[in-house]
């Protein structure tokens, strides 16, 4: 009996090409949407998952609000570790990292520039999951000097890895570290992404304000970390209230399994994804494969009415209605499983795409994702059982006198139950594009914006070696001899990379009094030349002079947010004092210049409050420096050149400051390219569904067609006739999908403190595509049965 089902279903897919190849391949790209979708989700929840202990370790976060400041940040200082130890029975051990320690390594003649080296303690080993090829873990850090290599950096410097164990690598301050062990790479599902680890010195202290590094505690076996949290209160008034006053403190310990999708703190280890995103693309993907599954419903229903006389005949001869519903079934079973290879090649040949566009490496193979995907594929089949259930069960329930005369009794019901697909589908689809469009015209917008300085034209490098940051002053007269460098600028930290630190800081009131607790502002330090290389605007006072003693240990300059915030009148002349060590001492500077506010972070951050000093030699590690416009190649190779007088041995990495801005957005243009990609999906398997349902509805009109044709009426006139109702349905879904679209772009908007309006237009433009796109799908199979011979048309059956 089932190969009879699989044969007659064979057949009548045959017959019903158009229908079948439309079914097939729509749902096939909606099974394979989910499918692609499933690996993303699956690859964003599996970080930091791979460490064995992963469910028993947290890292500690502050959150501290004081007056009109706070800071919310993963870091704590150095003492931390040794308190938790001794206060904590449920702690097992802990480890702290401080991510400062890459640099040039240098073996023989080989350098590798690695800046993602973390110091960090000998218990590392105890609390992550770093499996050793050579070495031993118990001791690769214990003391001090000693670097363990991730088995790819081995490589570049010794060629083989297992050569490295015991031989001495050279900093870029001549600081030797003998390799101890070479441990695997770490997978690309961590938020800890580092080449190499050092050793934190075994003496290693700092005050308990100087907020570093970044701490992690091994809690015992049994311990609820939400529970052990509300202990740690009594942490803040034994250790920190001396420290930072009387401030409202919360310490947070956040589960290492959730750092990547729910921590978006300043200052983190590497930029980590977020949950939002996960729903918002797991919902695009089903709704997708709905979207496929409404189109599969909606033909198959109404393709299935042409069957009705079948029925009567199966009926009359002796065909139980089981069997009618298993012969309905076993179609669309068959169907489904078809659609599910289509998916298959689909995913197969567009991964490597979807890899670019989502910045992954993922393989139909990756981790449990091929579970993932056949629980997919079995939610499809169902969904494909459910649709041929339907039709089986109204239509294998007709009289046989009935069905043989096709009559199916009134179809109100079910054109108002395939309209009301249509409507759903086009919904979603207006959605998708106008989301598309506004995630779009923000990135144009944060990429264009007036930043408070001139952007374009900069360039920014690191200087690894210390021994050269003392030359800095000899660099900038080199480069200036160049017709190709208009200026060059030295700072602590690069902006438009959300690095630059915050410190707390006493201002002096107008009434000349000093705050009596400290106000959180950012600090840069930059040389004289800073201001007039980016082109910031000066507004009050003036600038640092070049090579003042007294400038550089007692003159600031503040940005006009921090006036504003303080009140100040006139900010010239203002002290602003702060620590300097951890004892308490503190040294004071005088305002000499107020500046124009100017970003430093992405526009997803408000401008803070600033303060510029000038730094000292180590501290010049950043430098700017002002291309001639249309003068880059020679400005590049030019500064190559002209830096090997200085560093022979370096390979300089630029980064220009616009790209530095730009790539703070990677993460939304991602949301965006990924949207618009499942939003041209949705246009296309809608496309497909109402492109069969014209071409049923054509074919059910065919003899009224002829029947207007022979009285006269034009090719316009059956092309109206056929398309209008379609329209109204776009209409509709317009209607419902705009206030849709609205909503959820007004809340993803508030992501960031700096955004475009949303205007009318784009949620009309993308009405006006959808009416655009339906038409023009509808129009082809109408023009097509318009311009049809009315004698074949009154002749058919």
């Amino acid at each position: 009996m089932l190969l009879n089902y699989i044969k007659i279903s064979f057949r009548n897919f045959g017959k019903q090409r158009l229908f079948s190849g439309l079914n097939i391949f729509g749902l096939g790209i909606g099974m394979a949407a989910v499918w692609l979708m499933v690996l993303y989700v699956a690859d964003e929840l599996s970080y930091d998952r791979f460490h064995e202990k992963a469910d028993r370790i947290v890292r500690v976060a502050q959150h501290v609000t004081w007056d009109e400041s706070s800071f919310n940040v993963p870091l704590t200082s150095a003492p931390f570790s040794v308190a938790f130890k001794n206060d904590y029975p449920e702690i097992e051990n802990t480890v702290r990292i401080n991510p400062e320690g890459g640099g040039a390594l240098k073996y023989g003649k080989n350098e590798v520039v690695a800046n993602d080296i973390y110091f960090t303690d000998a218990s590392v080993f105890d609390v992550f999951s770093l499996p050793v090829l050579y070495g031993n873990a118990k001791t690769a850090l214990t003391q001090p000097q000693k670097i363990v290599l991730t088995k790819t950096l081995a490589e570049k410097l010794f060629k083989d890895a297992s050569l490295a164990i015991g031989k001495t690598v050279m900093f870029s301050n001549n600081f030797p570290n003998v390799v101890t062990a070479v441990i695997e790479d770490i997978p690309s599902n961590s938020h800890l992404k580092f080449s190499a680890l050092r050793s934190l010195p075994p003496d290693y202290t700092a005050g308990w304000q100087q907020f570093e590094l970044y701490t992690y505690l091994l809690l015992k076996k049994g311990t609820d970390s939400k529970q052990f949290e509300k202990k740690l209160a009594g942490f803040f008034p034994k250790y920190l209230r001396k420290e930072l006053g009387n401030v409202s403190y919360q310490m947070e310990l956040q589960p290492l399994t959730s750092i990547h999708l729910h921590s978006q703190m300043e200052f983190e280890l590497s930029p980590n994804g977020n949950v939002n995103t996960v729903y918002v693309f797991s919902a695009i993907a089903l709704l997708i494969l709905l979207i496929a599954c409404i189109n599969y419903v909606n033909l198959y229903t109404a393709r299935s009415l042409k069957r009705i006389r079948e029925v009567g005949v199966r009926k009359s001869i002796g065909s139980e209605r089981s069997q009618l519903i298993g012969q309905f079934l076993t179609e669309s079973l068959i169907m489904t499983i078809l659609s599910g290879i289509v998916a298959f090649l689909l995913v197969t040949a567009f991964l490597p795409l979807f890899n670019q566009l989502a910045e992954k490496s993922l393989t139909i193979g990756h981790q449990n994702n091929v579970l993932s995907a056949l629980l997919a594929s079995a939610f499809v089949l169902l969904v494909g059982l459910l649709s041929g259930m339907y039709p089986a069960l109204r239509f294998s329930g007709f009289r046989p006198v009935n069905a043989l005369k096709g009559q199916v009794g009134g179809q109100v019901g079910s054109n108002y139950f395939r309209k009301s697909l249509v409507v759903f589908q086009f919904s979603a689809t207006v959605v998708m594009i106008a989301c598309s469009a506004v995630v779009y015209r923000q990135i144009h917008f944060v990429n264009n914006k007036d930043l408070g300085f001139n952007k374009s034209q900069v360039l920014v490098f690191h200087i690894d070696k210390n021994e050269v940051r003392n030359q800095v002053r000899s660099i900038k007269e080199k480069l200036s001899q160049s017709p190709f460098i208009e200026s060059i600028a030295a700072s602590s930290n690069p902006i438009g990379t959300n690095k630059v630190g915050s410190s707390g800081m006493f201002m002096e009131k107008e009434n000349g009094e000093m705050t009596q607790s400290t106000q959180i502002v950012q600090k840069l330090a930059v040389d004289w030349d800073f201001i007039k290389t980016m082109e910031i605007n000066l507004l009050a006072g003036r600038n640092f002079f070049n090579d003042s003693e007294a400038d550089l240990s007692a003159s600031a300059m503040v940005n006009e947010s921090l006036v504003k915030k303080q009140g100040w009148t006139n900010a010239v002349g203002k002290k602003i004092r702060y620590f300097i060590d951890d004892k308490g001492n503190t040294k004071e500077a005088r305002i000499v210049g107020v500046i124009s506010d100017f970003h430093t972070y992405s526009l997803q951050h408000k401008i803070e409050p600033l303060v510029l000093q000038l730094p000292a030699p180590q501290d010049q590690d950043n430098i700017y420096v002002r291309i001639a416009p249309q003068k880059t190649t020679e400005a590049l190779a030019f500064l190559r050149q002209a830096y090997k007088e200085f560093d022979p041995e370096a390979t300089l990495d630029f980064h220009f400051l616009d790209e530095n801005f730009a790539q703070q957005y990677q993460s939304e243009k991602r949301q965006g390219d990924i949207m618009l990609t499942f939003a041209i999906l949705a246009v296309l398997i809608a496309c497909l569904g109402l492109f069969g349902l014209a071409a049923f509805s054509a074919e059910s009109r065919t003899k009224e067609i002829g029947v207007r044709k022979v009285l006269g009426a034009s090719v316009q006139s059956v092309v109206l006739l056929l398309s209008k109702d379609f329209i109204k349905l776009v209409l509709i879904a317009i209607v419902v999908g705009t206030p849709v679209s609205v909503y959820a772009m007004t809340e993803w908007l508030k992501s960031f403190e700096y955004r475009e309006t949303l205007s009318w237009w784009i949620f009309a433009a993308a009405g006006l595509i959808a009416i655009v796109i339906a038409l023009l799908t509808v129009s082809a199979q109408a023009l097509k049965s318009a311009l049809m011979n009315p004698v074949k048309s009154l002749r058919s059956e």
